[in-house]
């Protein structure tokens, strides 16, 4: 229930350049593709967009049993087909994989498997990570929200970050009751003790603000918005915060050219 998916570790590292800057325990990080970069991991990604769905074991099963026509209807049943519901689920695809690959904590739960429809936006906290912190001994949670936009402007970016602060800038409880459930049906003995202590933060609320990560990850086709250095700027400085952009030119063709990819399981 909680695995990795088809998480492959340097996906940004191959298919982007970086530019990272740090004040105290803010970080503002750019992201746009390196020439040829998307090409290197298109077939990785696609891979994982999939495994964001369902087990990637699952689908080659299907493969198996029904052959690659028939699995990949299995697996287009589950993918969202509207532009916007395609925009939305990437970004949050490539949120989770950026925490999992340049912060280290997991994402333990592949909540796009768990959708009413497959073009309806899910309730809740965009993506949740969850950890322990260097000693092993106390709970750390990131809660994060994603926006992909052909244009990002300021009314995206201060809707986002006004989500982040609901609650206190506490995960919802909702969201955690989720994920936690979702472990506790894990065969993993490690997933189900994380389990246990998320769904004990439903009802103690023991997690303290400065260990309450928060990312604001933006997609976009025309680069950083002047807004999101405002909102770096601005942020406070009693938890970490991620304000992220990734630069996507073509953002609408890239969305489609992806879930193409992912749908088409091949026949080899």
């Amino acid at each position: 229930m909680a695995d990795m998916g088809g998480h492959q570790v340097g996906l940004y590292k191959e298919w982007c350049d970086a530019a990272k800057e740090k004040d105290k325990r803010k970080r503002y990080w750019t992201y746009v593709e390196k020439d040829g970069g998307r090409d290197e991991i298109s077939g990785k990604l696609a891979e994982t967009m999939r495994s964001h769905y369902d087990r990637l074991d699952r689908i080659a099963d299907d493969v198996e049993r029904l052959g690659y026509e028939v699995a990949a209807e299995i697996l287009r049943a589950q993918l969202p087909q509207t532009p916007k519901g395609r925009s939305g689920d990437l970004g949050e695809i490539l949120a989770t994989e950026l925490v999992e690959e340049e912060i280290g904590l997991r994402v333990p739960v592949r909540r796009l498997r768990y959708k009413d429809g497959r073009n309806m936006a899910m309730r809740g906290d965009d993506f949740i990570g969850a950890g322990y912190n260097n000693d092993g001994a106390d709970l750390w949670f990131l809660k994060g929200e994603a926006k992909s936009n052909k244009v990002l402007g300021k009314a995206t970016v201060a809707s986002a970050r006004k989500v982040l602060n609901r609650d206190n800038g506490r995960c919802t409880p909702d969201s955690l009751a989720f994920v936690a459930n979702r472990l506790l049906e894990s065969a993993d003995d490690d997933d189900v003790q994380l389990g246990r202590d998320i769904r004990d933060e439903v009802g103690l609320k023991a997690v303290p603000a400065d260990r309450i990560d928060h990312m604001l990850f933006t997609m976009s086709g025309n680069g950083p918005h002047a807004s999101l250095k405002d909102d770096f700027s601005a942020a406070g400085t009693n938890r970490d915060h991620y304000v992220v952009n990734l630069h996507i030119e073509d953002h609408q063709d890239f969305i489609k050219e992806m879930y193409e990819k992912a749908e088409d399981l091949g026949d080899d």
